[in-house]
């Protein structure tokens, strides 16, 4: 049997309280949420999701980056910066 490990992770306490009623609702509990997310993620080698902008015309930020990184409106428009990046034209 593989030793297990503890996570702690630091969230609003509001929003901590919100996952855990939605997934009891769901027949399961955060913590198993969690596990699923990370087993999930090795398996796909990447997030188990996409990630995509939102309705409404909202910015969204990558997480990761606290947002120091904003998805534009039109992707597009970073498509040459991106190719002379990789060298591809």
């Amino acid at each position: 049997m593989a030793k297990e490990a503890t996570l702690q992770v630091r969230m609003d306490s509001e929003l901590k309280e919100q996952a855990e009623l939605l997934y009891k609702q769901l027949g399961t509990s955060f913590a198993e949420a969690v596990r699923i997310f990370a087993k999930q993620s090795v398996e796909e080698q990447g997030m188990p999701f996409s990630m995509h902008l939102s309705p409404g015309g909202r910015k969204r930020t990558l997480g990761i980056a606290n947002g120091k990184y904003k998805i534009p409106d039109d992707i597009d428009e970073s498509n040459d910066e991106i190719a002379e990046i990789f060298g591809v034209k």
